[in-house]
């Protein structure tokens, strides 16, 4: 009963229990799509090996690209000349060889053996380039005295690698200069750099070739503005170098003619921008995905240079709009890679050189490309890694190969790679049958990170 003293609740009210009430929903604002996925591409951009990437796989599809449409454009220049349809082809596939090799050798050298190279690189591309001015040694070729014959149906263009020589000479002098805190002082930025840089251009107009003229000036700014020049010193230079511009095209016909096309969409009297417009309209019947590869018909003798300076534009016909900026992503890619490498050293000779690379490929394909749309005038240089020519091909690819050790150099980059090797080591031991073995060492990351060298050494 109730109440009673063998109750439980001993004559109290039974205690009520509070009632758990369920929490309430936090409602949570769905991530908007655009900022998840511009948060992954910036994790993926911060990775230690994307540089590494960037440089050895947009430098390979564009090397590969480039060889499948010079073997489209080249194949009706070749049997007007009476050869044989894939004559060009082999010729850059020869190349394309010799020049992985070279890629392959420059990602495996030490830093210091760049430097090294430095000077004689710069001598032998002077020797050469001087050479080409004897008569009976050098050839003509479009009008401009700037080839050699190394025997048979190859010729070699050492301007090509007047380009190698500029950059990793002064990239040395830079970084020796930096080392002594001389950069401080204008005259030993400018000094013996610009005129150096001055020889090479005067040995390249002599030949008539102002297009590689104008990379190089690109390439001694480049170098410049990595220095730290100040911005009166730019001024200065540029003036100069704008000056002097203006004089070589003035007095010239031909280059007043080119700088007269630009955006032209009519041939004009006497045909004077055939080319130019050629190549607008090669871009402009591609369409959006081409008509097809091996289907153009402006390399049907209807554009000059289909194969080599102009190339870009049989790609816009036979691929389309898709093609296009296809390989303008890769060259963009290619640009933000060397940059990120020369912003993330500590070596001050890894950032020259790697400025100086990414400036001339970039400058390169910027003059090329833009002359094909008409932006600018034509230079007459081809575009890196894709335009048939074998003298432009073999120095870029072991700028390339620079590049890609100075990537792997970097100290993230080297514990990452480092941790794709077999992560067990063998077992050691003391030898005979029967002996103790020593405990299966780990190579883990930590003991790799800590045996890292700086990025200066390799």
């Amino acid at each position: 009963m109730p109440g009673s003293p063998g109750s439980r609740t001993g004559g109290r009210p039974p205690v009520q229990r509070a009632v758990k009430r369920p929490a309430p929903r936090r409602t949570t604002t769905p991530e908007n799509p655009l900022r998840r996925l511009f948060t992954r591409l910036q994790r993926a951009w911060d990775r230690p090996l994307t540089a590494y990437y960037l440089i050895a796989g947009g430098s390979a599809l564009i090397t590969v690209l480039g060889l499948v449409m010079v073997y489209s454009a080249s194949q009706i220049t070749a049997l007007q000349l009476s050869l044989p349809g894939s004559y060009f082809f082999r010729k850059q596939f020869l190349a394309a060889v010799i020049g992985t090799v070279l890629l392959l050798a420059a990602m495996r050298m030490p830093v210091r053996l760049h430097r090294a190279l430095a000077y004689p690189i710069l001598a032998g591309a002077v020797f050469l380039m001087a050479l080409v001015q004897v008569p009976g040694i050098g050839m003509s070729v479009n009008g401009n005295q700037n080839w050699i014959s190394v025997g048979g149906p190859f010729q070699l263009q050492p301007s090509e690698f007047g380009k190698l020589a500029l950059v990793l000479w002064g990239a040395d002098l830079l970084a020796r200069k930096q080392d002594k805190r001389l950069l401080t002082q204008w005259k030993h930025l400018m000094v013996p750099l610009v005129p150096v840089a001055f020889l090479l251009l005067g040995l390249i107009m002599l030949g008539g070739d102002m297009g590689t003229a104008i990379i190089l000036t690109a390439i001694v700014f480049g170098l410049l503005w990595l220095a730290g020049a100040p911005t009166r010193m730019f001024a200065g230079v540029l003036s100069v170098a704008a000056v002097l511009g203006v004089i070589l095209i003035k007095t010239n016909p031909n280059r007043m003619a080119r700088l007269a096309c630009i955006g032209a969409t009519d041939p004009g009297p006497g045909d004077s921008c055939w080319q130019a417009v050629h190549g607008i309209y090669a871009l402009a019947s591609g369409g959006l995905f081409g008509s097809g590869l091996g289907a153009s018909v402006e390399k049907w003798g209807q554009l000059p240079e289909a194969h080599t300076d102009f190339i870009f534009a049989v790609t816009g016909e036979e691929l389309g709009l898709a093609g296009t900026l296809s390989v303008l992503a890769l060259f963009a890619a290619l640009g933000y890679a060397g940059i990120r490498v020369a912003g993330r050293t500590e070596d001050p000779f890894v950032r020259y050189a790697a400025g100086g690379v990414t400036t001339w490929i970039t400058a390169q394909a910027v003059i090329n490309i833009g002359a094909v749309l008409g932006l600018l005038p034509i230079a007459g240089v081809p575009l890196p890694l894709f335009s048939y020519g074998g003298s432009a091909l073999l120095p870029t690819m072991f700028a390339i190969g620079l590049l890609i050790a100075f990537a792997r150099d970097e100290p993230a980059a080297r514990a990452a790679l480092a941790m794709r090797q077999p992560r067990f080591g063998r077992k050691r031991g003391t030898g005979g049958t029967g002996s103790k073995r020593r405990p299966r060492s780990w190579n883990t990351m930590r003991r790799r990170a800590s045996a890292a060298r700086s990025s200066g050494e390799r």
